[in-house]
Order: structure tokens, then sequence, then C-alpha cells
């Protein structure tokens, strides 16, 4: 049996699109019969806090779903001050970097990239060992962190993240990129580095709810779930909608850094068209979705080399999405037709939208959901897509 590590900075029980896919990739490679190890931290995101039954260790070993589990220690923490954010990112950088250099570990190892930092601690004591490093970039940074303010550029901070991404990059045998923009940047600074298209496809198709007959007196469901943090801007986006006279519901689940300005605005704006869920478990939140009708997918800014994951997570549910987030998103939902875009901050546009959706109605909005599902489960197939990577020796 082929054996091969993953590392990353998130998996479940920890939720969000990062430790899912993380999860599913681990799941995928084992089904196809690889020998599967995962490195990551104590599990304590989103809240910045461990996880009860992880607290008061400094590692844990166990085995889940066929998958060995190696969680090693950090410092958690989710606080707005940089310097803590920094402590708890070197913490396990440490821990990991000294973990990899002197344990036993397989010759392949797929190092999961952002956070920069963690990537490259990881590369480096990967190269030392000369390792077979897959480097999987999901987000291009420090690209994004310019994109979203949050880095000046050509500051010693951005000199010093250019000089790590080009590193890793360069000592990667090859990168798995999640969008065509993240593998053309990557040919910009090494033309001839190998790199694979690894979408993240889903893997459920659940066919029977599309059976389910709805109310269709009731107003529109539309909802947000996933990450309440600054690359999605939901507490900008409710300030800035429209929704009196409309026949839309705006449904929000999810937790992060923007989840108390969110639940403040609604206690002072209290509205019943906008309903606040809070983070729930993903299978709990699948069997929630159902009653509900469109996924909204927001960005802040259009992030270069960005896709949301949820374009091919919620089409795989049967929902029309409304992307709201510019860029190669933007692209896929319209050559797909799975839904409305709108252009990324153009909130007006974003409401006239609404208005044309409410008066679209539910009834239409149903034959839409059939007609997305069998796309999306011809055209989003997780399966054939890692059938393919193999083939072409990715792993």
């Amino acid at each position: 049996m082929k054996d091969i590590l993953i590392i990353s900075n998130y998996y479940p029980p920890e939720k969000g699109a990062a430790a899912n896919r993380i999860e599913q990739l681990a799941l995928k490679l084992d089904q196809n019969g690889y020998n599967v190890s995962v490195i990551s931290p104590l599990p304590n995101y989103p809240k910045g806090e461990l996880f009860p039954e992880y607290k008061n260790r400094f590692s844990v070993t166990e085995k889940i779903q066929n998958i060995t589990l190696k969680r090693l220690w950090i410092y958690p923490s989710n606080s707005s001050n940089i310097f803590k954010r920094i402590v708890s990112t070197l913490s396990f950088s440490t821990t990991l970097f000294f973990y990899l250099l002197f344990s036993k570990i397989p010759k392949k190892v797929i190092v999961q990239s952002p956070p920069l930092l963690l990537s490259f601690t990881a590369v480096l004591a990967l190269w030392l060992r000369r390792k077979k490093i897959i480097l999987n970039v999901s987000d291009l940074w420090p690209t994004a962190a310019i994109e979203l303010g949050v880095l000046k550029k050509n500051s010693i901070s951005h000199k010093f993240l250019l000089f790590i991404e080009r590193f890793i990059y360069r000592k990667a045998n090859h990168i798995f990129g999640q969008s065509n923009e993240i593998i053309d940047h990557i040919h910009s600074i090494f033309p001839e580095k190998k790199c694979f298209l690894y979408r993240n496809y889903p893997d459920h198709f659940i066919e029977n709810r599309l059976e389910e007959k709805q109310n269709l007196s009731e107003p529109i469901k539309l909802f947000y779930a996933g990450l309440l943090g600054v690359a999605q801007g939901v507490f900008e986006l409710i300030q800035e909608l429209d929704l009196k006279n409309l026949n839309i519901e705006l449904h929000i689940f999810g937790d992060g850094a923007e989840k108390n300005q969110i639940l403040n605005f609604l206690e002072k704006n209290q509205t019943e068209k906008i309903i606040f869920h809070g983070m729930l478990e993903r299978n709990v939140l699948h069997k929630t979705l159902q009653n509900l009708d469109i996924a909204l997918v927001p960005l802040k800014t259009r992030i270069y080399g960005s896709v949301p994951s949820k374009i091919f997570e919620y089409s795989a549910l049967g929902f029309p999405v409304l992307y709201f987030g510019g860029g190669e998103g933007e692209n896929i939902v319209e050559e797909n037709n799975l839904g409305w875009v709108v252009p990324v901050e153009d909130f007006k546009n974003l409401n006239d939208t609404l208005k044309q959706i409410s008066e679209f109605g539910k009834e239409e909005i149903q034959i839409m959901k059939k007609t997305i599902f069998l796309h999306a489960k011809s055209h989003f197939n997780l399966d054939e897509q890692m059938k393919k990577l193999i083939e072409n020796n990715a792993f």
C-alpha cells in the first residue's frame, strides 16, 4: 500500500470549508488504496480555544475513518491582536518543524497552503529530509492579503512573505492549484513547475431532497453558510441589503470574527427578514438547508486566485447560487448556469438582482434546482477528478 502524509492547519472536528476540504482529500486517497496520515494542530478553530476533549494534551494520535491523525500542540488564539495570532501560528509551526525533522514519516507529503508560515516550515523540514513535496495551494498569499487591505504592498512584511511564497513553490516537486488563476500565477514565477488543477468538488449528491414539495406561499429563502470573516464581508453586506417589500428572507449560518458585529447590528435593527442561526454541524446544516432556496456566496473584494468551494458544494445540493465575489468564481457560475452573478462590491446591483429574484418566484426556483443538481452531478465529479490525478501521477 502507498503511504502518504497530509499536513494541514485545519481538520475535523473543526468546522468550515478548509477542514472539510482536507478531510475529503484524505478519505478519497484512502478509497483509492493509499495509507493516509494527517498532521494538524489540536482542534481549536474557529473559537481559538482547544476543544474540551483535547485540553491539557501536548499531542494526540487517533484513527478516524481509517485515517491516522497526529494532532500536535498549539497555543490557540483567534484574537484580533496580531502579536497573539503570530505567536499562535509560530507555536504549531515550531512543534511541526521538529516533529517532521525527527519522526518517521512517509516519502510523499501533501502540504496545505496557506497559512504561508506553516507551509514554509513544513516545506523546509521536508526539503531537508528529501521528501517528495506536493503543495496544495487554495489561496494566493500574500496577494490576497494585499487585496483585502490587511498588508501594505512593498512593506517589510510583504517582502518577507513574497520570499516565503517563492521558496515553497521552488522546493515543491509539484503543485495543486484550486483555480486556473493560481496555476497562472505560479507559472508566472516558475514557468516549468508542474501544476495540476484540483477543484474543491463535493462528495455529496442528495437526489431525494429535490422531490420534496416546497411551500410555494412562503418567502424565497436566501442563505449564507460559512465563515463570518473579513474576506466574506457578511457584516457589511447585511447593512447594505434592502429586503423591504421583497418576498425574500436571508438566513445566516456560521461563526467567525464578524459574528458579534452581526448580532449587535441585528439587535439594533430588528427585522424578521434576516435570521441568524449560528454554527451547525455539517450534516445538521445540510438537513436544515433542505427547506431553503438560494445560496449566497459573497467576497468582500475580488481576490485573485480565489474560487469559493461553496459554489460546488451548494450546486451539488441543488441550490442556485447568487455569487457576489468576482474573479474566476464568477466565470464558473456564468458558464455553468448556476444562478446569478453580481459584480463584487456593487450593492445597488445586488439589491436590483434580489428584486428580480423576488419576482421570479419559488416555482421557477424549484425547476432551477433540479437542472443545477443534474449539471453538478455530471460536471463536478470528485471521483473522476481523483482518478485523472492518480492516472497522471499527481500523487
